[in-house]
C-alpha cells in the first residue's frame, strides 16, 4: 500500500470543520498531541480563539521528560502559559476535585496511543472520562491512528480482579481500536455496569482505514514515550513488554528498548531455540548489551534482538509468549544439555500494600494469572487458546467501531 496522508481529528478541529461550542475547555494531552504538520495542538488552540483554559497530563508529563511510572512536577506549560493538571494515577476523589476546580464544561483529548492494552495513556483518558461523567462535563476525543492498525486483534481480555493502570477495561491486549473507539467502548462497558457514562464525542480522522499500520498513514512518528522511539518498537512492544513482568531486561536503558531482551544467564542458545520455532515475520539475532538504567543496569547481559522481517505476518503476542517459553526453559551458560530448565528465569515478585499482596505484575499485564501458570507448565496449546480469545471481544464491540477497511 502506498503511503497517504491521514488527516487527524486535531487537523479537522483546527481547520474549522467542526464547531464544538463550550465556554471553557480543558485538554488532556502531551507532546504527542500534534497536528499532521507536527504543530502542538495545545499551542495552536491557545493561539486561536478557542476557549482553552487548562491542560491535563498523563504519565511522562506534558513534555515527556520523565521515565515510566513518573510525572512532571511543573504546574504550568511554558509554551502556552496554561495551568497543567497532572492526572497520573490520581484517585477518583482527587481527580474529581482537581478537574472540578478547573471549571471547564468541555474536556478534549489528544493523545497518541500505540494499540496495546498495557500502554497507559488510554487509561488516563478513561479515568478522566469517568470523572467528567460524574461532574457533568462532556468529553471530545480528537482521534488518531492506531499504529498497529484496526484489523488484527489478539490476546485475552481482563479477568475480574486484575484491573490496574496497565489495564482498566476488558479489551484484548492488541485491541485494534483507535483512542476514540476505545473511549466509546469504555462508556459502553461502564453503562453495562450501571454507571452514568455518556458516549464521548469523537472528531474522526479522514483517510484512515482499519488495515493501515503507521507507515501507511503518511504521518511522521512522534515517539509517544521515552522508550518508544520507532513504529517498529510499538509493534514488538505488544509482545516483549511482557518481559517487564520477569527478571529479564526488556531493553530499557538501551537504544533499542523492547527489541533487545536478555539476562546475564542467557547465551546464543536462546536465539537458536527461538529461530528453530520458525515463527513468521521475525528473526532473532543473538546479541549482548549493557543497560544504562532499569534492570541489570551496568551489567553485560546476553539475549536477542527481535528483527521484524515481515510486518504483515509478524504476530507480536505469539512471538512474546514463545520468547517467554524459551527463556523459561533456557539453560545457564556452561550447561551443555541444551534443554534443562536453569532455574534462573523468574517472575517479578508481587508488591505489597500494607498486609495485602497485589497480583504479580505479569498477571496485571496479561489480565489474569493464566499466562504465568501456562509458562510455568510449559503449556503451548493453552497459550494458543489464550491468544485466540480476542475474537469474541471484537464481536462484542463491532457496533462501536468508527472506521471501515479499504476497498
Amino acid at each position: 500500500m502506498s503511503a497517504r496522508r491521514v488527516r487527524l481529528g486535531a487537523d479537522r478541529l483546527l481547520a474549522g470543520e467542526v464547531d464544538l461550542g463550550g465556554r471553557r475547555w480543558g485538554l488532556l494531552t502531551n507532546y504527542t498531541g500534534t497536528t499532521s504538520t507536527l504543530e502542538l495542538t495545545s499551542v495552536k488552540l491557545a493561539e486561536s480563539t478557542a476557549p482553552l483554559v487548562a491542560l491535563l497530563s498523563p504519565e511522562h508529563g506534558v513534555r515527556g521528560t520523565v521515565q515510566a511510572g513518573e510525572s512532571e512536577v511543573s504546574a504550568h506549560d511554558p509554551l502556552t502559559g496554561l495551568p497543567v493538571l497532572d492526572t497520573y494515577q490520581l484517585s477518583d476523589e482527587a481527580l474529581d476535585a482537581a478537574i472540578g476546580m478547573l471549571d471547564i464544561d468541555t474536556l478534549l483529548v489528544d493523545l497518541q496511543d500505540i494499540g496495546a492494552r498495557f500502554y497507559t495513556y488510554v487509561w488516563s483518558m478513561v479515568d478522566c472520562l469517568r470523572s467528567a461523567a460524574r461532574l457533568g462535563i462532556r468529553v471530545v476525543i480528537l482521534d488518531r491512528p492506531n499504529p498497529l492498525g484496526g484489523v488484527v486483534v489478539s490476546g485475552p481480555g481482563l479477568a475480574p480482579g486484575f484491573d490496574s493502570f496497565v489495564g482498566r477495561l476488558d479489551v484484548p491486549i492488541r485491541h485494534g481500536l483507535t483512542i476514540g473507539e476505545l473511549g466509546r467502548v469504555a462508556a459502553a462497558l461502564d453503562r453495562a455496569e450501571g454507571e452514568a457514562a455518556p458516549d464521548p464525542e469523537v472528531v474522526t480522522m479522514s483517510g484512515w482505514r482499519r488495515e493501515m499500520l503507521w507507515a501507511d498513514t503518511g504521518l511522521e512518528w512522534v515517539l509517544p514515550s521515552p522508550n518508544m522511539p520507532t513504529p517498529e518498537t510499538a509493534l514488538v512492544f505488544v509482545g516483549t513488554a511482557l518481559f517487564e513482568g520477569t527478571t529479564l531486561s526488556e531493553g530499557r536503558g538501551t537504544t533499542r528498548p523492547f527489541e533487545l531482551v536478555g539476562a546475564p544467564w542467557l547465551d546464543q542458545r536462546w536465539a537458536a531455540d527461538l529461530n528453530s520455532r520458525e515463527l513468521p515475520g521475525v528473526h532473532f539475532r543473538p546479541t549482548w548489551f549493557q543497560p544504562t538504567f532499569s534492570k541489570w543496569a551496568g551489567t553485560p547481559v546476553g539475549g536477542v534482538q527481535v528483527h521484524v522481517t515481515n510486518r504483515d505476518t509478524f504476530d507480536p503476542l505469539r512471538v512474546g509468549t514463545q520468547m517467554l517459553l524459551a527463556a523459561h526453559r533456557a539453560p545457564v551458560p556452561g550447561d551443555q544439555t541444551g534443554g534443562d530448565q536453569s532455574g534462573e528465569f523468574a517472575w517479578r515478585e508481587p508488591a505489597w500494600e500494607g498486609d495485602h499482596q497485589r497480583p504479580h505484575f505479569i498477571d496485571l499485564l496479561w489480565g489474569s494469572d493464566r499466562l504465568r501458570h501456562l509458562i510455568d507448565d510449559d503449556d503451548e496449546s493453552g497459550l494458543a487458546e489464550e491468544l485466540a480469545k480476542a475474537a469474541q471481544l471484537r464481536q462484542r464491540d463491532e457496533a462501536l467501531l468508527l472506521y471501515e477497511r479499504g476497498h
